[in-house]
């Protein structure tokens, strides 16, 4: 079955551009790593309440705040790490703040608009890879009143993304690569596909919600495509070579210095 297929997902890819060793050990040698945290939990349940919104709950009389509650309650059970309570409370705070507020940011961002799909999923070939399938999850794809389609996907952070998180080619192509396989798998034109990241802030006091859109144009897919390419070649010849640089960056890395990576 396609399930079965050889695929690689952008998480992958982000791996295996931070350090292809670690890529190994994540995916090839399923050596459990990060696992998850509050920043994780919390993310997972606004994702969750923003799709039911739109699927589930479209139209009816919900309280927004009472759902985010559950769903955190529900992520924050599954972690298997120490939490941290006084950040709990202030993220359930956080969370009943953002929840109501999502949608109707869209709305007015956006103006009418129709739901094409929540959780889009990808499952395309990659030409001239041996049949490597681009593995991926949409969170929200919306078609306006212009015919456009939007791909969006919610990013919870902080304060909100500095010039770095904006600049970040690494980032963007999270959206480049997830409108090249959309416009495959649907043989739509490029053209009338445009890409966003919804950033839902934790602790901003103006602004919570902000549409980030991002630049998908033809040579920043092509640098995507290539990029996606030399990982699925690399790892298809089992090079998995260490980036040191990698081990104390900013990124920082769980296996840095572990029985894993000496």
């Amino acid at each position: 079955t396609r399930n079965k297929l050889p695929h690689i997902s952008y998480s992958e890819l982000k791996n295996w551009e931070q350090c292809p060793f670690k890529h190994k050990l994540v995916h090839i040698d399923k050596i459990k790593g990060f696992t998850g945290n509050e920043y994780t939990a919390f993310g997972t349940a606004l994702h969750t309440v923003c799709e039911d919104l739109l699927t589930e709950h479209i139209g009816k009389d919900v309280d927004e705040s009472e759902l985010f509650i559950v769903e955190f309650r529900k992520e924050i059970r599954k972690l298997d790490v120490e939490l941290r309570k006084e950040m709990i409370i202030n993220m359930f705070e956080q969370g009943k703040k953002i929840a109501p507020i999502t949608i109707p940011y869209l709305q007015e961002h956006f103006g009418k608009f129709e739901v094409f799909a929540t959780e889009e999923k990808l499952y395309e070939e990659m030409e001239g890879l041996g049949g490597y399938l681009f593995k991926g999850f949409i969170d929200l794809v919306i078609k306006t009143e212009d015919n456009k389609i939007h791909i969006i996907d919610y990013k919870t952070c902080s304060w909100g993304w500095g010039k770095q998180q904006r600049s970040n080619k690494m980032i963007a192509y999270q959206l480049v690569l997830y409108k090249h396989f959309f416009c495959k798998k649907y043989n739509i034109s490029p053209e009338d596909v445009e890409t966003h990241f919804c950033l839902l802030k934790r602790t901003a006091k103006t602004n919570i919600v902000e549409i980030f859109s991002t630049t998908s144009g033809p040579k920043r897919t092509k640098n995507a495509i290539e990029l996606l390419a030399r990982a699925v070649k690399t790892i298809k010849n089992k090079i998995h070579i260490k980036n040191r640089l990698a081990c104390t960056s900013g990124f920082g890395c769980e296996f840095y210095r572990t029985e894993h990576c000496k």
